[in-house]
């Protein structure tokens, strides 16, 4: 199974082509349903604004050494390992899905574009990085899912609770599992029988509800906040501070706040 392409057995009832397009399909979904939200909420607008009033306020002009500096420290602490969110459960699940999604689509674009033709041989590192990448999202998404999610964690709402933010990370979870279930029962010969063809369509409609649904789900936000935290950091470099008051002479000696215990006030 984790040796399987699962794109290339299924050449044999689905002409590569088709699966092809779907591939494109879904990605020109993702970019009109980002563009739509960026339009909807004006987020581009904003950050360009943003960066304006914040270089006239720029107390030093960075070199372009600084700034490569920055935008690599960014990259590697804030954005490639989530430093933002602290060393803890929820920053691990985080990591673990973030990067069991890139493995998964990653594997999937080159089995489905390079891999399908019927002389091609697929490298056994490409399905394993697939099945890896699906195992990584599941457990990665269904930890976030039930345990650390703020409304159930600290606010004592039922696990089971969906609202319309919720549909990224649903629609995430259900697509790498139903696509691991599908690979497994496509592994097992059955025949005639129609198991593996459900769960082949259950990964097909999770993946339109996932990229159909960008502009209603947080999944645009996966572009917004790496831009996001490479502004905050060029303007704490450059002296700007976001538009934010001068920093206060004084150290700075705040307490324990919301360190002082576990946020559980429901």
């Amino acid at each position: 199974m984790f040796t399987s392409n699962p794109f290339y057995i299924l050449t044999e009832s689905i002409a590569p082509i088709f699966m092809q397009v779907f591939v494109i399909l879904m990605i020109s979904l993702i970019v009109v349903g980002t563009v739509m939200d960026m339009i909807h909420k004006k987020n581009v607008k904003y950050f360009f604004e943003n960066a304006k009033k914040a270089k006239k306020n720029a107390t030093k002009v960075l070199s372009t050494g600084e700034r490569i500096k920055v935008l690599s420290k960014t990259i590697v602490s804030d954005i490639a390992t989530t430093s933002e969110l602290g060393a803890g459960k929820r920053r691990m699940a985080h990591v673990m899905g973030m990067y069991g999604t890139i493995l998964f689509w990653v594997s999937t674009v080159v089995m489905v574009f390079i891999y399908t033709n019927p002389s091609s041989t697929t490298p056994n590192i490409w399905p394993i990085l697939w099945h890896a990448g699906a195992l990584l999202t599941v457990i990665g998404g269904c930890w976030f899912w039930f345990f650390l999610r703020v409304d159930v964690y600290s606010e004592a709402q039922p696990w089971y609770r969906i609202i319309k933010a919720d549909l990224f990370v649903l629609a995430l979870i259900a697509t790498s599992l139903f696509g691991l279930i599908w690979s497994y029962l496509q592994n097992m010969d059955l025949g005639a029988r129609w198991d593996d063809k459900v769960f082949l369509v259950f990964y097909i409609v999770a993946n339109l509800i996932l990229f159909g649904g960008v502009y209603w789900s947080k999944f645009a936000h996966m572009f917004y906040k790496p831009g996001a935290a490479i502004q905050k950091n060029l303007a704490e470099a450059d002296g700007s501070r976001d538009n934010l008051p001068p920093e206060a002479e004084g150290p700075e000696q705040f307490g324990l706040g919301i360190k002082r215990e576990e946020p559980k006030h429901y």
